[in-house]
């Protein structure tokens, strides 16, 4: 792509995308070569879908799909991410907020979209073979990167059969619209409001799932204190879950989750040379250990880890 002098580039994301403001209009370009249905056709037909239940997204301004490339509104460059930093006393506030888009979020009934390209898009189940799918990213990334050679064989055999049957230990079974990376450096913060994006992946699937995204966030700390919060916040919104199922499933998916975010940030290096991820690799492990602490479904899990990931083992890349 040849840049002209009115697009600035923007810092990236964990996708093929390549982002650029346009100097002299209030808009970004968004450019993919590489899996172009995915970052570019579905990427906005969800955003459309965000928009007609009334949430906030990036809204199109001109496609030139042949050419790899969409126009899309520009939020500026503030995220919640850097507003939490900013404002730590407003800090459960503003947490308080996103709860209440992720409860607008899972209201959305709608699974069919019509696209730009006028094809119809339907938004995928978020199927047990998709959730055993990514875990096993850990398997497939990070222990061939970290582990001898010759205790890999056992440990996959191991872990697989885990993950198989912390998958069968999910018990709410209703699936709701989810995000499937609801956090908050995916949220923009403009016009004093909150504005969803990097929104491709969403899915229908377990209504615990982009809560444990949320709070178990690899990528900003927050207290054990404001976790429960936030937890609490969100069920005395939606008073018809099952407190005890939804905390069983909250606590599968989260572990799941950071298993699955600890292979993909080792990908990221090792496939893409993007190695600023690793450095989140230490607190993914310590998010996942303070889960595995009291739930006896994590027994035989936490056993394996603690046999074959030491310590320093798990600190590798730590700052």
């Amino acid at each position: 792509m040849n840049l002209n002098k009115n697009l600035v580039k923007l810092s990236g994301d964990a996708s093929f995308r390549k982002f650029y403001r346009i100097k002299n209009k209030r808009s970004i370009l968004v450019f993919s070569e590489k899996e172009k249905k995915n970052n570019l056709l579905i990427y906005d037909a969800v955003n459309r879908l965000l928009l007609k239940n009334k949430i906030n997204a990036p809204k199109l301004i001109k496609q030139n799909y042949k050419k790899n490339s969409i126009e899309i509104e520009d939020l500026g460059d503030q995220s919640v991410f850097d507003r939490l930093i900013k404002n730590k006393n407003n800090k459960i506030n503003l947490y308080f907020k996103v709860i209440s888009i992720l409860s607008k979020l899972q209201k959305i009934k709608k699974k069919k979209i019509i696209t730009f390209k006028k094809n119809s898009y339907l938004i995928p189940k978020y199927t047990n073979k998709m959730l055993y799918k990514e875990s096993k990213l850990f398997l497939d990334w990070y222990v061939p990167n970290i582990i001898k050679k010759n205790n890999r064989k056992i440990i996959n055999k191991k872990i697989i059969k885990i993950i198989k049957k912390l998958i069968s230990n999910l018990k709410n079974k209703k699936k709701v619209f989810v995000h499937r990376d609801f956090h908050v450096s995916n949220m923009m913060y403009f016009k004093n409001m909150i504005f969803l994006i990097d929104s491709q992946d969403a899915v229908y699937g377990n209504n615990a799932y982009d809560l444990a995204s949320l709070i178990d966030d690899v990528r900003i700390k927050t207290t054990n204190r404001e976790k429960e919060k936030i937890f609490l916040k969100y069920t005395k919104m939606n008073t018809s879950i099952n407190l005890d199922d939804f905390r069983n499933d909250f606590e599968i998916l989260s572990v799941l989750r950071n298993l699955k975010i600890i292979g993909i940030f080792t990908r990221l290096s090792v496939r893409d040379k993007k190695n600023k991820y690793l450095k989140l690799i230490p607190y993914a492990w310590k998010l996942i250990e303070q889960r595995l602490k009291k739930n006896p479904n994590f027994y035989d899990l936490k056993e394996v880890l603690r046999k074959y990931f030491s310590n320093r083992v798990r600190k590798k890349y730590e700052n």
